[in-house]
């Protein structure tokens, strides 16, 4: 069995095998990321968390999917406008 990634841009991180610690190091980071406001937590974890979650929570990976769709369309958009 391969072991399950996430890709930002032209990197890939390695997640764990366990479905369970996928699923919790996700949910803590969404977690930490809701008390942002505290000092080392931060906003930053909430994306990070529900990137993590999407691997295995199918909402979140719909959720996943339609950004990267409306983000690629987007970009192609704005790439169109320019000279």
């Amino acid at each position: 069995m391969h072991r399950p990634r996430i890709r930002f841009g032209e990197r890939h991180v390695h997640l764990p095998r366990s479905r369970a610690l996928r699923l919790l190091v996700g949910g803590l980071f969404v977690a930490g990321g809701l008390l942002g406001f505290l000092p080392i937590l931060g906003f930053w974890m909430v994306p990070l968390g529900l990137l993590i979650l999407s691997v295995d929570v199918p909402v979140v990976r719909r959720w996943r999917r339609r950004a990267a769709v409306w983000w690629a369309r987007r970009r192609r958009a704005r790439q169109g406008l320019r000279p």
